[in-house]
């Protein structure tokens, strides 16, 4: 017996350390992603509790960001939307982990396109489209989208640090015919596709903070000057690719409704910025509707006070 639990701890002491988390948390992820959807907000409501009351995870991030986002509200208004945020993104989080096992029938009663048809109009013309979302509501089942379209899905995202877990995702997108492409990956991976003459769809979450040496727009987001990313307009201009904005709704707990409103099909006669500015005025509105429902945890506003003179 003892040599077997020499062996037995040889083995995991000699396991490569993103590996050997990937073994103990994987199978957790799985038995959450299977309880009943009902139980699963249970599991979010004390989840709430633990992030919001003990932890305090980011609570000040949050707290700030809406202040500065909504001046006008008093300080009960502010933390009743911090409260509802919190729960929400408790929600997104079990979401997120929902989406290894669940099935492809119950993601599309989930997440529902309502005009699904503004983007078969642009598959008609035989265009690639790229589509521009925010950090509101759900972006994680986003990838269902591909079943209702013909053209294939690509994905912009950031490469996880653990390379298990980083597969795990992309093989979970792949179910759905949409592929995961890095941020330097996506030029090429874009460009050859378009040379093979693939009629393509990407996605963007748009509404990140670029880095500050790397900005080349600044303009106020919810009434506060910032460095704005502007890679996805970049893109669709290099590639002339339609630009279409896609608002997702929350319409009860675990249930969304999409919406498409193209921006434009000829992306090159704009200027430059022009279609990056026209899609945070959307996003804005969205916020203003529902502000619970945006990422606030989220350090958007964290360069406001250094604004280039040029900018001011």
């Amino acid at each position: 017996v003892d040599c077997y639990i020499s062996k037995i701890l040889s083995f995991v002491v000699n396991l490569p350390m993103q590996l050997l988390v990937y073994i103990l948390v994987y199978p957790i992820l799985w038995i959450i992603s299977i309880v009943p959807t009902r139980l699963l907000y249970v599991l979010s409501d004390i989840i709430f509790i633990l992030v919001y009351y003990i932890i305090g995870y980011r609570k000040r991030v949050v707290m700030d960001n809406l202040k500065l986002a909504f001046p006008k509200k008093t300080e009960g208004e502010i933390k009743s939307i911090c409260k509802k945020f919190y729960h929400h993104f408790c929600d997104i989080f079990l979401e997120t982990i929902k989406s290894i096992s669940i099935s492809e029938a119950e993601l599309k009663k989930r997440f529902k396109p309502i005009n699904i048809e503004e983007i078969n109009k642009i598959e008609a013309l035989n265009k690639n489209i790229l589509v521009m979302m925010a950090h509101y509501a759900s972006w994680e089942w986003i990838f269902v989208l591909e079943r209702y379209t013909s053209h294939k899905g690509y994905a912009i995202y950031k490469r996880l640090q653990n390379k298990y877990f980083d597969a795990l995702v992309k093989r979970i997108r792949a179910k759905y015919n949409t592929f995961l492409i890095t941020t330097k990956e996506t030029i090429p991976v874009l460009t050859e596709s378009n040379k093979k003459g693939e009629l393509t769809l990407s996605g963007f979450i748009a509404d990140q903070t670029p880095k500050i040496d790397k900005a080349r727009h600044w303009n106020e987001f919810m009434g506060v000057k910032v460095p704005i990313h502007t890679g996805a307009e970049m893109l669709a201009k290099k590639l002339n690719l339609a630009v279409v904005f896609c608002k997702v709704k929350k319409v009860k707990r675990g249930y969304y409704e999409v919406t498409f409103k193209t921006i434009t099909l000829t992306p090159e006669e704009f200027k430059n910025y022009e279609i990056t500015d026209i899609f945070l005025k959307l996003v804005e509105e969205q916020i203003h509707e529902a502000p619970e429902f945006y990422l606030w945890t989220h350090k958007r506003w964290k360069h406001k006070d250094n604004v280039p003179p040029e900018f001011q």
